[in-house]
C-alpha cells in the first residue's frame, strides 16, 4: 500500500494517509504530464481559493445545487464516506490531522442512519452466533 507521508499545515501534526486505488490512479495521471517536472510536487500547488473555484465549477456541471467547497469535503469524507463505510472514529480523527476526538465528533455528528447501520451489523454478528454464547457475551 502507498502513503502519503506529510504533515498538517495548520497544526505541524505529521500526518501518513493510506491512498485507495482511485487516488493512485489519479495520481498516475498528474505523473504522466510533462509539467509534473517543473511543479517540484506531484500536484500543482493551489490556494483554497483557487479549489473552491474548481469545485464551484464541477458542481455547476454535474448540477449539483448545494455549494461545494473544501471544508463540505472535509466533512463529506469524514460523514459519508468514512464513517458509514465502518471506518473508527479514531481513525477518522487521524485523516483530518485532528488531536482530540472531540474536534472529530464535530465533523461526523454521529448521524441516525449510522446507528441504525451499527444496530444492524450488531444485530447479524448476533444471528450468526449460537444462542448460548451470543447470551454469554452479553451477561
Amino acid at each position: 500500500m502507498k502513503w502519503i507521508k506529510t504533515s498538517r499545515k495548520k497544526t505541524d501534526i505529521p500526518v501518513n494517509v493510506p491512498l485507495l486505488k482511485p487516488a493512485l490512479t489519479i495520481m498516475d495521471k498528474f505523473r504522466a504530464e510533462e509539467d509534473a517536472a517543473k511543479w517540484r510536487t506531484l500536484f500543482p500547488r493551489i490556494s483554497n481559493r483557487e479549489m473552491n473555484r474548481s469545485l464551484k465549477l464541477i458542481g455547476e456541471i454535474c448540477e449539483i445545487k448545494k455549494r461545494l467547497t473544501f471544508h463540505l469535503a472535509r466533512h463529506t469524507l469524514a460523514t459519508t464516506v468514512t464513517l458509514l463505510n465502518g471506518v473508527t472514529i479514531e481513525t477518522i480523527s487521524k485523516l483530518l490531522g485532528h488531536t482530540k476526538l472531540s474536534t472529530t465528533m464535530i465533523y461526523t455528528h454521529v448521524m441516525q442512519s449510522k446507528v441504525g447501520l451499527d444496530m444492524s451489523l450488531l444485530q447479524s454478528k448476533l444471528d450468526n452466533r449460537d444462542a448460548p454464547q451470543a447470551l454469554a457475551a452479553v451477561v
